[in-house]
């Protein structure tokens, strides 16, 4: 990305919207390569993707919800005025959904006091019921939304939970509970 090009990634973004859900996903795929390297090139396009979201196509669905997951800190204000309906997208996705929603929503909740207290009992609550096979993943993108107030609970859920998981899994988990 080093010339920026931001009319290109503009055509990119507005062939979002082409019928063939083939082109949809590819430029979606751009994008977030693009987002991987330099997420302010594409953190105009937030409402695209959160649109994006509630496609009846899943692989639209959790393309977009990569890219917000790379945005989220950018643009937290706007996807936080979602966040009901996130919520209900996560919770019927795909596993990819499911794990770039959480890694979303743990971003924007990292942004301010006001999203925290929204947004991180739910976090919680998903770090609590879900497989064990998820839980280093979700503790992972959880964990930027933890702080002194919240901790506690965080740290009590992840040793409630460590029997449960894999050796690779806890040592996962073991070394995220080493940065407390």
């Amino acid at each position: 990305m080093e010339n920026h090009d931001i009319e290109g990634i503009r055509e990119i973004a507005e062939n979002l919207w082409k019928k063939d859900k083939r082109v949809q996903t590819d430029c979606l795929s751009v994008l977030e390569q693009v987002g991987l390297l330099e997420p302010e090139l594409i953190e105009n396009y937030v409402a695209d993707f959160i649109e994006l979201i509630f496609s009846k196509d899943n692989r639209l669905v959790w393309a977009a919800m990569i890219n917000l997951a790379l945005i989220a800190d950018r643009k937290p204000q706007e996807i936080f005025e979602q966040y009901d309906d996130i919520v209900k997208v996560i919770e019927k996705g795909s596993v990819i959904t499911k794990d770039n929603g959480i890694k979303t929503l743990a971003k924007v909740a990292s942004t301010s006091t006001e999203y925290e207290e929204v947004i991180v009992p739910y976090l919680m609550e998903q770090l609590r019921i879900c497989s064990s096979k998820s839980i280093p993943q979700y503790a992972e993108s959880i964990r930027v939304a933890i702080n002194l107030d919240n901790q506690e609970q965080y740290l009590s859920i992840l040793n409630e939970r460590l029997d449960s998981l894999s050796a690779a899994q806890q040592r996962r988990v073991k070394k995220l509970l080493q940065t407390f």
